[in-house]
């Protein structure tokens, strides 16, 4: 195992080609994309009707160009959104010592991995950070430059080989540490999302999200995310052609038109951020509830919401 100066980007994809090109096209307008391996992690098609786009991807990832590297993985079998992301963070991060995650719908901004990497640098001795995350919500109001948040995200995130460990697949032990801990509102940022109930889900096998493990983890361990005051990631899946998502922009975001400052901040929660995402996903809590429900828990079973 060794630690490179620039993480790898490991990019999950599955039966989108038109996402997948956005998603690289993107990266490829960043100043350090030269510099940087880029481990794609393609999945199995789970059905027939889904073989014709899984193909697609596969012929269009093997003309890319314009990394430091490009290894693929093809997988034989349909894993599943959360397994695929798990078992491929945990082979690239085992080997590399930190990595950066992306999926197929997910737009950077041309500063992103100028970002990651030096706050994946920054942080990477300080035992209370878990996690490097480029998302924020659309919130009107000015936010510092970067603050830290309890728990870990899913939307354009890095982290370490030591901080991946604390990652708990098993989602009744975490529930039951939460509810038996009464932390239940807290873990539900102050009641304003169901993350509880989609934990409950994953347990039930309703969802197979590895996204509220990965912060039910974190969030146990007292674990921080640093995110950045202006979003270097445009979620891009809101647009009916995931995996049961719908039309919503909700989650839209404008990218980040210059660079984070990765400044020396506290290594403790920023409780003024934490209060506005609260404010925020209560507002839109009906809309903001279908539409992150629907992107975290990756549910590749009978199609439960109409």
């Amino acid at each position: 195992m060794y630690i490179k100066d620039l993480a790898p980007i490991v990019l999950f994809v599955y039966n989108r080609p038109l996402h997948t090109e956005q998603t690289i096209n993107a990266l490829l307008k960043n100043e350090l994309v030269s510099q940087s391996d880029l481990i794609i992690y393609s999945d199995g098609a789970k059905n027939e009707s889904d073989s014709e786009n899984v193909n697609l991807v596969r012929s269009y990832i093997q003309t890319i160009t314009g990394f430091n590297s490009v290894n693929i993985v093809e997988r034989k079998t349909n894993f599943g959104l959360g397994n695929n992301i798990i078992d491929g963070v945990t082979s690239v991060v085992n080997e590399y010592g930190s990595v950066i995650v992306l999926e197929d719908d997910l737009l950077t901004s041309p500063y992103f991995l100028k970002f990651m990497n030096e706050a994946l640098k920054k942080y990477t001795s300080i035992p209370n950070v878990i996690s490097i995350h480029s998302y924020i919500y659309p919130i009107n109001k000015k936010l510092p430059e970067t603050f830290f948040i309890k728990g870990a995200d899913c939307l354009g995130w890095g982290t370490w080989k030591n901080k991946w460990m604390l990652f708990e697949p098993d989602g009744s032990k975490l529930l039951n540490y939460i509810e038996e801990k009464g932390l239940s509102d807290e873990f539900d940022f102050n009641k304003a999302y169901p993350y509880t109930q989609m934990l409950k889900d994953q347990i039930a096998g309703k969802n197979s999200s590895w996204a509220v493990r990965w912060y039910a983890s974190a969030f146990i361990d007292n674990m921080l995310t640093l995110y950045p005051g202006r979003s270097l990631v445009y979620h891009n899946g809101n647009d009916g052609s995931g995996t049961n998502f719908g039309t919503s922009t909700v989650l839209d975001v404008k990218l980040a038109a210059t660079p984070i400052k990765v400044n020396n901040i506290k290594t403790e929660e920023t409780v003024a951020a934490r209060k506005l995402i609260e404010r925020y996903l209560k507002h839109h809590n009906a809309t903001c509830i279908r539409v992150l429900y629907r992107k975290l828990k990756h549910l590749f079973l009978t199609v439960i919401e109409k």
